[in-house]
C-alpha cells in the first residue's frame, strides 16, 4: 500500500513538473511494488526487479518513460472490469454473490440478495472498463509524454499531461473508493441484517477470504 501511494505522488509530481528523472523513479517504485510478491524469492525477485528497472531505463534514454506510468490505471481497470464481468456468464456466480456468501457461509442473508448482487457485479464491470476506457483515451492524448504524442503522430484532442495525471492518480481511484463506500452505505440500509457490524468488520471478513477464494473466477 506504501508503495502504490509513493507511485502515484511521484506520477503525479512527474507529470506537473514535466521530469524524467522523476518519472524515472515513479517507474522504479511501481517496479517494486510489480515484484514485491515475489520478495521471498530472492533469485526470481532480484531478476524480475532488474528487469523492470532496465524497461524503465530503456523508456527514460528513448524519452518515453511516461509510457510507462500509464499502463498502471489502464491495466488495473480492465483486468478488474473483465474479472467482474466473466461472472456474469452464463452458469457462473457473479461475483458479488460470491462475496456475500463466502461471509455468511454460503448463505445469503435476504431473498432479494441474489439479483441485487448479479445488477452491482454488472455495474462494477461497467465502472472499471469504463474509467480504463477514459485512462487510455487520456494516456493517447496527453501532451507532452503520451502515446499519440511520443511516436511524433498527432492527436485528435491533446490533453496536458497534468490533466492526465490528474485523472489517472487522483480522479480514477476516488471514483473507484467513493463508489465502494456509497455503495456500502446503501447496502446497509437495503440490506439490514448483515453479519458484518461495521465497515471494517465487513473489510476484516472480505480479506479473511483469501488469495484461494479470488482465483476461483
Amino acid at each position: 500500500l506504501l508503495l502504490a501511494l509513493a507511485f502515484l505522488l511521484l506520477a503525479h509530481a512527474a507529470a506537473v513538473w514535466q521530469s524524467q528523472a522523476v518519472a524515472l523513479f515513479a517507474a522504479i517504485v511501481l517496479g517494486l511494488m510489480l515484484c514485491w510478491p515475489l520478495h521471498q524469492r530472492w533469485p526470481a525477485f532480484v531478476l524480475a526487479l532488474l528487469a523492470t528497472i532496465g524497461a524503465g531505463v530503456a523508456l527514460y534514454l528513448s524519452g518515453r518513460i511516461f509510457l510507462l506510468l500509464m499502463l498502471p490505471p489502464v491495466v488495473f481497470n480492465s483486468m478488474a472490469g473483465i474479472y467482474f464481468a466473466r461472472t456474469l456468464r452464463p452458469g457462473a456466480m457473479p461475483l458479488i454473490e460470491r462475496v456475500v456468501r463466502g461471509i455468511n457461509d454460503g448463505q445469503v442473508p435476504h431473498p432479494d440478495v441474489p439479483a441485487y448482487a448479479r445488477r452491482l457485479t454488472l455495474v462494477w464491470a461497467v465502472l472499471l472498463l469504463g474509467l480504463a476506457l477514459i485512462n487510455l483515451l487520456l494516456a493517447l492524448w496527453a501532451v507532452p509524454g503520451g502515446v499519440l504524442h511520443a511516436f511524433a503522430l498527432t492527436a485528435p484532442v491533446s490533453v496536458p499531461l497534468a490533466w492526465w495525471s490528474a485523472f489517472a492518480n487522483g480522479i480514477n481511484y476516488l471514483v473507484i473508493g467513493g463508489f465502494f463506500v456509497i455503495e456500502y452505505a446503501y447496502r446497509r440500509t437495503r440490506f439490514p441484517n448483515a453479519v458484518y457490524r461495521d465497515f471494517g468488520d465487513f473489510l476484516r471478513r472480505v480479506v479473511k477470504l483469501g488469495p484461494a477464494f479470488w482465483r476461483k473466477n
